[in-house]
């Protein structure tokens, strides 16, 4: 599914009861009912099916429309195209996890929270469908560039020029002290906020492995820095500046 460039402003999706009630105009089934149709071999499945399809439709569609201000530039049509795409898919995602419903909620509540979790998946994986890990080499000076490790208020000139100095001896130190593929994962996942999913494919591994490869990578990084008389507690402090 094609989504287009669009970015990721993270934060948590709340779906209240009266929004599940807002959004639909059909009558509704109780929980029980939900699921017996939903699982029903007599005929009720179908009609079950295209139910759940046109509720959490409704509310990817709010979730797009109404909470992503990355996507306001959308025409209406295609904000219409996009939830019903998702839709299929959530729907598939709700049918596989029917078992795990606890009826601690409504059922439709449930299964909208787990369609806009789809969303937010689905549109992170869009942001990134054209990065490569294969751009992440250690050639050049990645933290360098990386304005987001300094403070919002410009530092006073010896703080600066101490600031720059870690930066290029971390950086120097993540060339140093890590292998290509410690280096790759952990700049993707911890600098530049890729997905884990998407690095652990084109690692061609697991996220247990990429789990243990970043904390190897992470602790490689921190004894490397140590021994070279940089404390976490001094960058910490200093770059709180």
């Amino acid at each position: 599914m094609e989504l287009g460039p669009i970015g990721y402003n993270g934060g948590s999706v709340m779906i209240s009861e009266d929004m599940t009630s807002a959004m639909t105009t059909q009558l509704d089934r109780t929980n029980e009912e939900w699921l017996a149709d939903l699982r029903s071999t007599q005929g009720q499945q179908p009609a079950a099916i295209d139910d759940l399809r046109e509720r959490v439709k409704r509310s990817i569609y709010y979730y797009l429309s109404q909470e992503r201000s990355d996507l306001r530039d959308l025409a209406q049509k295609e904000l219409v195209t996009m939830a019903e795409d998702l839709a299929q898919d959530a729907v598939l995602r709700v049918m596989d996890n029917l078992d795990n419903f606890r009826g601690e909620s409504r059922f439709t509540t449930w299964a909208n929270k787990i369609a806009v979790r789809l969303a937010i998946s689905e549109l992170r994986r869009a942001r990134y469908k054209d990065f490569s890990l294969d751009d992440l080499t250690a050639d050049g000076d990645f933290l360098s560039a990386e304005a987001s490790i300094v403070g919002e208020a410009p530092p006073n000139p010896e703080t600066a020029a101490e600031r720059d100095d870690v930066i290029a001896r971390i950086d120097a130190a993540m060339k140093e002290a890590l292998t290509d593929r410690q280096y790759r994962a952990l700049v993707a996942v911890a600098l530049r906020g890729v997905p884990m999913d998407i690095v652990a494919e084109q690692l061609d591994t697991n996220r247990n492995a990429l789990y243990k490869l970043i904390y190897d990578a992470r602790r490689n990084l921190k004894n490397y820095m140590e021994s070279q008389g940089l404390s976490t507690d001094y960058m910490l402090d200093l770059f709180q500046r």
